[in-house]
């Protein structure tokens, strides 16, 4: 029973901000290399992973976004970045990104690309981030970097 006055506990939720929650992983070759995707919906490239489902955790969501998108059966290791992102071409909400370590793999040889989702894939050297990934996000691969050599978690924003 709600108290006069106040709002019940449902309409109070239904009432606060929202935000979407996305999730990705660092995964490298031997070399140093980063794997990154190419998403047929939207312009540039990204870490594999993607949105959660509501109420995910965000390191099952980067598992699942991980093996669904690349094939790759990968447990996320330590959380490397947050990062907050305004809303952008007509989103409602905005947007908070988590990369994982993925881990090292050999190279592309077990790497089964999402055609519904994905056009190719690439393993890049990181100095070429800012060439393949949006502006907006090319920040991720340094700042994940920085954190996997020993540095703390990087907290990114516009």
């Amino acid at each position: 029973m709600t108290e006069p006055g106040f709002l019940d506990h449902a309409t109070w939720f239904a009432q606060l901000p929202r935000v979407v929650i996305a999730a990705g992983a660092l995964i490298t070759d031997p070399a140093g290399n980063v794997l990154v995707v190419k998403p047929n919906y939207r312009p540039g490239w990204s870490l594999p992973g993607g949105v959660c489902e509501h109420g995910e955790p965000p390191h099952l969501g980067c598992a699942r976004e991980v093996e669904e998108e690349v094939g790759l059966i990968i447990m996320p290791g330590p959380l490397l970045v947050v990062h907050w992102l305004p809303p952008e071409d007509g989103q409602a909400d905005p947007n908070i990104a988590f990369v994982f370590d993925g881990g090292t793999v050999d190279g592309p040889a077990g790497i089964r690309l999402q055609l519904e989702e994905l056009d190719a894939f690439a393993f890049i050297d990181p100095g070429q981030s800012a060439d393949y990934l949006r502006p907006r996000t090319a920040g991720r691969i340094q700042a994940a970097l920085a954190a996997r050599a020993g540095d703390s978690p990087s907290y990114l924003h516009e």
